[in-house]
């Protein structure tokens, strides 16, 4: 498999924020959001071993994985059979997908973080929907929000697929282009009950830093 970098951090996002967790990040993706903050993972990468790589996990010594990208789901072959080997060495496994690719094979036991593109990522008709009926409740979706127009649009889908009696909502305010505050504001304006979600890990070290 390709992979661009393995590296240990503080899990940044999520409602397993503030945790170490090994990341795992793939090369490739089929999107081009407009705000993407990763585009190095579009080509960057070296090829690796399925045990090599899970060896290279092992030696963090730390029991939180994240899979993540680019888009891990391009490789679904080789990542679904390496979420399988981490959970049967309990590992818990986190995988971040774009959703615009099927969700399905994917280990149950695996917890999916899934990107509904809204219209100012340029990429929200690349959607897949009918994912959404494969998630599970523990499983969660992540909005990022540019401004006004994709928080309605947001809020739109949300209660269009009643997701609020379905899955952990996640919120986060584009980095560098929405203020954290403005979305806070909506969101408490609106009661509406789902979890503000800032990338902490560039308020840490900063949004330039790689291996983070």
């Amino acid at each position: 498999m390709r992979v661009c970098e393995i590296f240990l951090s503080i899990q940044g996002e999520s409602s397993f924020v503030g945790l170490p967790c090994i990341f795992v990040r793939m090369t490739g993706c089929n999107l081009r959001c407009s705000y993407c903050d990763t585009t190095y993972a579009y080509t960057e990468g070296f090829y690796i071993s399925e045990e090599e790589l899970i060896e290279k996990i092992e030696s963090y010594g730390v029991n939180l994985v994240e899979i993540t990208g680019g888009e891990p789901l391009i490789q679904a072959k080789e990542v679904i059979s390496l979420i399988d080997r981490l959970i049967k060495k309990r590992f818990k496994v986190l995988i971040e997908t774009n959703g615009s690719v099927d969700i399905q094979g994917i280990n149950p036991q695996a917890i999916i973080i899934m990107d509904i593109k809204t219209p100012g990522s340029g990429m929200h008709e690349k959607m897949h929907f009918t994912n959404l009926k494969h998630l599970k409740k523990d499983d969660e979706i992540k909005f990022i929000i540019t401004d006004k127009k994709d928080y309605e649009w947001s809020k739109e889908i949300i209660f269009s697929f009643d997701l609020l009696n379905k899955n952990k909502i996640l919120m986060s305010p584009a980095y560098g282009i929405l203020r954290p505050q403005l979305l806070a504001d909506w969101i408490i304006k609106d009661r509406l009950f789902i979890r503000l979600n800032l990338q902490i890990h560039k308020y840490i070290y900063g949004p330039e830093k790689r291996g983070v």
